[in-house]
């Protein structure tokens, strides 16, 4: 292994002379790293790893065999343009994971916040935003422009149609297929529809949500899902009923920027879907 300003580098990686390596920075045997690279303090990448493109990584990430971070999107318009792809700290891709660099149809940026953890075979496309402490189970698939929020779950084998959107806490059912919005704090399972399973009441909890809080937000998914009101009732029922709050204000906030429609299809009375 070649060590400089403590950046360590295995003879049999690639290496571009342009690339910035923070400190403590390791590289295994077999990576190639591009031109445009950087790459932050005490990143590891092991063996076989691809990172290119216009690609930005920060600190203490772990980046498992055979993944491929910042190549071109798979979009027959993009003609080689400068676009990114921006990582921020201590996140953790495994064995196979895709990461691609944005088009020039947005903002020219793939992103991914911190303290995410992304499972074998995970593949985040084009245009990309996802947020902090974001789970990607096992060969689950982001479309191109698929925004995540923070903390959201989402299960093995998962497709999610491009410029769909999963809201912060939101928990998705392995397999299922999405081609809508997910609200935040949702629970969503399923195919041909995927439907609603109530509140993410397990990752509510786990996240320190007190009783009043997620009572508060239970009583907003009442009336949004099992009220028979359509959304546009809904909402003014939850404006005239329910407290004011932030959880409220996410809520409204994102059902009004919705483009492709909210998933409220459900499979259980509520009673039963909010325990």
């Amino acid at each position: 292994m070649e060590a400089n300003s403590d950046v360590t580098i295995h003879p049999a990686a690639t290496v571009h002379p342009k690339a910035e390596l923070g400190p403590g920075v390791w590289i295994g045997p077999g990576c190639v790293i591009g031109e445009h690279v950087r790459i932050g303090r005490g990143t590891r990448l092991e063996a076989q790893v691809v990172i290119e493109g216009w690609t930005t990584i920060g600190e203490d990430n772990y980046f498992s065999p055979f993944s491929a971070i910042g190549g071109p999107p798979q979009d027959i318009g993009y003609q080689n343009d400068e676009t990114r792809v921006v990582i921020g700290d201590r996140n953790q891709f495994r064995e196979y994971i895709t990461v691609h660099r944005a088009t020039t149809k947005e903002d020219r940026v793939t992103s991914i916040g911190d303290d995410c953890y992304f499972m074998s075979y995970a593949h985040i496309a084009h245009d990309c935003r996802i947020g902090n402490r974001v789970i990607l189970t096992n060969g689950a698939t982001l479309g191109g422009h698929v925004r995540i929020g923070d903390r959201a779950n989402i299960s093995a084998f998962v497709g999610i149609h491009q410029f769909s959107r999963i809201g912060r806490f939101a928990f998705v059912g392995g397999y299922s297929v999405l081609t809508q919005d997910v609200l935040p704090f949702a629970k969503v399972v399923g195919q041909r529809p995927p439907r609603i399973f109530g509140m993410n009441i397990i990752g509510l909890r786990r996240n320190g949500f007190s009783k009043e809080r997620i009572a508060a937000i239970k009583q907003i998914y009442g009336l949004l899902f099992y009220s028979g009101l359509n959304t546009t009732q809904a909402v003014e029922a939850i404006r005239a009923e329910c407290p004011a709050g932030d959880d409220r204000d996410e809520i409204l906030a994102f059902i009004a920027a919705s483009k492709r429609g909210l998933i409220k299809k459900t499979a259980e009375t509520w009673e039963n879907a909010s325990e």
